[in-house]
């Protein structure tokens, strides 16, 4: 099953259910592919879905972080439910025994050199670790492995 069509399975089994918080994030996601399917006229297959829910995730935890600096705690919990629903749609986390291997893969496809080689590797991985990887830490681990 697409992660599109899980989406809508559980968009209906939320509506049946009462779910009134899931329904409504589960609307925001549906509505946030949407729109990019319709401005870029593509239909988003699953890599595609799942970075529009890195996305998504990204701005929501920004706002929790804005919104605890502000003392609004009511936000930032409406926030953090939001982050449990969407995670749900998230592949499985690589540990970083797995991400080093793909980083050293990485690095012996695109022949990078140097840091300066950087975005060779970065592209390269950008597909492969998408939603199961922080990418600001493995572009450290990259760092590591290119200068050292």
């Amino acid at each position: 099953m697409s992660l599109k069509q899980k989406i809508t399975d559980d968009m209906k089994a939320a509506m049946r259910s009462g779910d009134i918080k899931r329904r409504d994030t589960i609307r925001l996601l549906q509505a946030a592919i949407k729109q990019r399917e319709v401005d870029e006229r593509i239909v988003l297959d699953d890599t595609d879905i799942i970075l529009v829910i890195e996305k998504m995730l990204k701005q929501r935890k920004d706002s929790i972080a804005q919104y605890e600096v502000a003392q609004r705690m009511d936000l930032a919990d409406i926030e953090k439910e939001e982050v449990s629903v969407l995670m749900d749609y998230m592949p499985q986390p690589l540990n970083d025994t797995e991400i080093t291997a793909l980083i050293t893969e990485a690095i012996a496809a695109s022949g990078a050199q140097g840091v300066r080689d950087m975005g060779k590797v970065m592209s390269i991985l950008k597909l492969k670790l998408a939603g199961r990887a922080d990418m600001a830490k493995v572009s450290i681990l990259i760092k590591e492995k290119l200068s050292g």
